[in-house]
């Protein structure tokens, strides 16, 4: 894969970092400002980004894989509290199932088991298992409905399923929502869908890790910049803190891990289009289980520069770690990352490896 980017593609990432530069949240107080969400909503609107991988293109999606995590590595290292990633891969379900695209009256986004480490699938009519339970959606702020994947006989259909109201969780800028069905009932299948295919299934857990991952290295970016800043400004002994080799230290380490998790990241994305489904998830997957444990240890690391303050609720490096907790859990974390990747080169527990 040639890493570089195309001259398009920067000039995409740039076009967000700008919007998200000028409308994201600078302060913990700016997240309850409703008028700059729905102006950041409005701009995202606009500009088209959530329907990189809308099903009106066809079988071959208007962007890749790289192009969309660009833009959720973007919008997460500014702490955009906004849909993205939710409604993204709710139009990736319905392209991959070839439905048609959702009502422009609101968003959609993807109900997931209450683990978050898998799309949620329940039995349908004459499948066994149980109907929604304990079920949640991610991502859900302005989200009406969620995709889930309900067990048709012998294959798999797209259904769609209501939502409660979006409310806060670990995530400060992305908050979930309960699935509204009663257990045990079947949730209808959504019109025009057809049946899912466990190599299209593959193909959506292959996007979700990559765009998961890209989250997590712009919300490592994001970080980073908030702890250099405070470095900088920070004095002690008449000089800045950043001055001291021991910051300096944890602040190099902490740039190591992102640029890292930043390379392999953008692999993921690249092998969603360009590999074998069940290659994608796994290189998607041995992305996710680096990204996961870089970003905790960033996140964690901006805290410690920050000293006592860093603790406080009023500075931003407790939300850049809740952001990260949320993208790490997403389709799962390390454990189930690494499990994922035994199991596509054959190995596992059997031979006492995890």
């Amino acid at each position: 894969m040639d890493v570089r980017l195309s001259s398009e593609q920067v000039a995409l990432a740039e076009s967000v970092a700008q919007a998200v530069d000028r409308l994201g949240p600078g302060t913990v107080r700016g997240l309850d400002d409703v008028e700059r969400v729905a102006k950041l909503d409005a701009a995202v609107a606009a500009s088209g980004w959530r329907e990189l991988r809308d099903p009106t293109d066809g079988p071959t999606p208007l962007a890749s894989g790289v192009e969309v995590a660009i833009v959720a590595e973007e919008l997460a290292r500014g702490l955009a509290d906004v849909a993205f990633l939710g409604p993204t891969l709710a139009a990736e379900l319905r392209r991959l199932a070839g439905a048609p695209p959702a009502g422009a009256a609101s968003l959609e986004t993807v109900a997931f088991s209450a683990r978050l480490d898998s799309v949620a699938v329940v039995g349908g009519a004459g499948a066994p298992g149980p109907g929604p339970s304990g079920l949640v959606a991610v991502d859900a702020r302005g989200s009406t409905t969620a995709l889930m994947v309900v067990a048709d006989g012998p294959g798999r259909a797209l259904a769609s399923v209501p939502l409660g109201p979006a409310g806060a969780g670990t995530d400060l800028t992305r908050p979930g929502a309960e699935v509204e069905v009663a257990t045990g009932a079947v949730p209808p299948v959504v019109p025009g869908s057809g049946r899912l295919s466990d190599a299209a299934l593959a193909s959506w857990t292959a996007l979700g890790l990559a765009l998961a991952c890209a989250d997590l290295v712009g919300t490592m970016r994001g970080a980073v910049d908030l702890a250099v800043g405070y470095a900088s400004d920070r004095r002690q002994f008449d000089r800045p803190i950043g001055s001291f080799q021991a910051v300096q230290h944890l602040l190099a380490d902490a740039h190591v891990m992102t640029e890292g998790s930043r390379s392999v990241a953008r692999h993921a994305a690249w092998a969603v289009d360009a590999l074998d489904p069940d290659d994608a998830v796994a290189a998607a997957a041995v992305a996710k289980a680096y990204c996961a444990r870089a970003a905790r240890t960033v996140c964690e690391t901006t805290i410690q520069v920050h000293g006592g303050v860093g603790n406080t609720w009023e500075c931003l490096a407790h939300v850049f770690l809740r952001r990260a907790l949320l993208a790490t859990d997403l389709l799962g974390g390390v454990g189930p990352s690494l499990d994922r990747v035994l199991a596509h080169h054959g190995i596992g527990g059997d031979r006492g490896l995890r």
